[in-house]
């Protein structure tokens, strides 16, 4: 029996868990952990054969002393015991410099009988656009953790050198990465996943909206002036901007996602914008939702839009130049970002 684990923290790592699932692991025993409560408004138990909720160690530990030490076996038992017996384990993780993932590299095949194990990296996104070295620290912290096996000798920390992420390490023989998205890793060690917006089942419903046409546009709600980024009247000229531009290249009905810290000022929000009103992560509403385009300034909502539904769809800024950015470089440093995933800058 070949088992697929999948670990995850965030939507956009359950988003590209299914994908693999549907697409890599057809064949497999699917046993998903949740690591984050943040996400499991989006899980729907019956596209997993197992579903494990583990608390993160460092975050909630036991009550007492090691508290922090028997979490980790409490949470290597509890996922060993939704697996059940298996042949085969392949582990996705966005990470693999972790307590609370790394130690189930070894534990696991031990618990399960497994006679071989597998480790791949799942996609996060942002976080892998660019390599993030090993420091000293981090490597004297994983001799630390793996002292625990003088206590449990299934704590037992598979130390590994070069990205931090786990894409350099020996375990790991495949990295899965986002459609149009860039990277740095080794073309031949890379798998690339369809646009996640196309999940074979829709994830449940949850948006709350007028019974009207489907959307042909979203635009994404930011507080500029409200955080300082922004004078009035250049948040006024942004805005009208993106309203001329929609109206001549997407002309219909417009979605409006305020942002959570917008409160009812809506700051790019014109007449005629339908508001979204959901009580899920922007994420799985997306990849239910597809529009035709997704508009905003420099929202991390236009590069979670990239992630999601690939290069099929059109991305655009309006306003970065206006904008007060803060941070030497980081204006540049978007801008850049932006043209390698294709987001079109007006």
């Amino acid at each position: 029996m070949r088992t697929a684990v999948f670990f995850v923290a965030s939507p956009l790592h359950y988003l590209a868990a299914r994908r693999v699932a549907l697409d890599h692991e057809r064949d497999s025993r699917h046993v998903l952990v949740c690591y984050n409560r943040v996400i499991e408004p989006l899980i729907r138990e019956a596209d997993w054969h197992a579903v494990v909720g583990i608390p993160w160690p460092r975050f909630e530990p036991l009550p007492g002393p090691f508290g922090r030490h028997r979490r980790i076996l409490q949470n290597l038992r509890r996922v060993a015991e939704a697996i059940g017996r298996a042949e085969t384990l392949v582990l996705h993780s966005p990470v693999f410099d972790t307590e609370a993932v790394n130690y189930f590299l070894r534990a696991l095949p031990r618990m399960t009988g497994a006679a071989a194990m597998q480790a791949r990296i799942l996609p996060d996104g942002l976080l892998n656009v660019q390599r993030y070295p090993l420091s000293r620290t981090r490597r004297i912290a994983q001799r630390f953790r793996a002292l625990r096996r003088l206590v449990s000798p299934m704590l037992h920390y598979w130390h590994f050198s070069g990205d931090r992420i786990g894409t350099d390490a020996s375990f790991v023989d495949r990295i899965y990465v986002l459609q149009g998205f860039p990277h740095r890793y080794d073309p031949l060690r890379t798998v690339t996943l369809g646009p996640l917006a196309e999940l074979a089942e829709p994830l449940p419903a949850k948006a709350v909206i007028d019974e009207v046409e489907p959307a042909g546009a979203l635009v994404v709600g930011q507080p500029l002036v409200g955080f300082g980024l922004m004078s009035e009247t250049d948040r006024v000229r942004t805005s009208q901007e993106i309203a001329d531009w929609l109206a001549h290249e997407c002309p219909g009905p417009v979605d409006y996602k305020a942002h959570p810290r917008e409160g009812e000022r809506h700051e790019l929000r014109e007449s005629g914008y339908r508001v979204l009103e959901i009580d899920e992560p922007l994420e799985s509403f997306m990849a239910r939702s597809p529009y035709r385009v997704v508009v905003g300034c420099c929202s991390t909502a236009l590069f979670i839009a990239r992630q999601i539904y690939g290069p099929g769809v059109r991305i655009a800024a309006f306003g970065v130049d206006r904008v007060h950015f803060k941070g030497a470089g980081k204006r540049e440093n978007t801008l850049a970002l932006m043209r390698e995933l294709s987001i079109e800058v007006h």
